[in-house]
């Protein structure tokens, strides 16, 4: 990308990937070709976050198996971190174990508390082939551990158990795109 660009500026918005697609269900591939495509996919990406007016958006929930995402994510403290990340590794996710709100632009409407270190570090690269470290702390930390576990073929529905589980199970049935 262009220094200086505004991510998603020239990107197109692209369908979001719902719950149920078998492309969120499995592990994502491993990017091998840097170059204008991949730039291209990122700016798409930024652009269909914005318009979903989300934080985080993994290339999977795009229909792009590929181990891709971006974000524009504030962390407790009220900072923006902006970026993305090709084939990122959690390196790390440490800290205190929090029971949060979260939701998914996969999963539209619907939102459970899920348990997520406070803090998370995340490596990888850019998409010019650059490496990149991204910590973060509070609820940028949980975004990064959210992004990852997309591009693992996990949802955040995978973290629930019991009650919490059979109530989003159902609300997911209940879901004009649910059922």
């Amino acid at each position: 990308m262009r220094s200086g660009s505004i991510p998603g500026a020239r990107g197109r918005v692209l369908p979001i990937t719902l719950l149920g697609d078998p492309v969120l269900h499995a592990p994502c591939e491993e990017v091998t070709e840097f170059g204008p495509e991949l730039e291209r996919l990122v700016e798409d990406m930024f652009a269909t976050m914005y318009a979903a007016r989300g934080v985080g958006l993994a290339a999977n929930q795009v229909g792009r198996a590929l181990r891709v995402f971006v974000y524009d994510c504030p962390d407790d403290e009220d900072e923006r971190h902006l970026g993305h990340v090709v084939n990122p590794r959690l390196v790390s996710a440490d800290g205190i174990l929090l029971r949060g709100p979260e939701g998914c632009l996969s999963l539209p409407g619907l939102e459970a508390g899920v348990e997520r270190y406070d803090e998370a570090v995340v490596e990888g690269y850019t998409v010019d082939g650059d490496r990149v470290r991204v910590p973060g702390t509070g609820f940028f930390a949980r975004c990064l551990q959210h992004e990852c576990d997309h591009l693992d073929g996990r949802v955040y529905v995978d973290h629930l158990s019991g009650w919490r589980r059979s109530v989003v199970r159902r609300k997911i049935a209940k879901a004009p795109w649910g059922g």
